[in-house]
């Protein structure tokens, strides 16, 4: 029984492996902050470019589409 108790308390005092779990949670946490600011960036700099797009004229009724063929000089 006594050693079953001296292992036991050898193990509480083990540090070992701690500072490679502590240092995976702060990678982990900082992971998780970066998505955050990338993903509220990115939905503040969509909302900008909708706002630029419905304000300049016959932004929002398709422009830009087409199928691009015609004739130039020397065709």
């Amino acid at each position: 029984m006594e050693n079953l108790t001296t292992m036991f308390k050898q193990f509480i005092r083990d540090e070992e492996g701690v500072t490679a779990i502590e240092y995976g949670l702060i990678a982990a946490l900082i992971a998780v902050v970066i998505i955050a600011a990338v993903q509220a960036i990115g939905e503040r700099l969509n909302g900008t470019f909708e706002t630029i797009r419905d304000a300049l004229p016959g932004g929002g009724a398709g422009a830009g589409a087409g199928a691009g063929a015609g004739a130039g000089a020397g065709a």
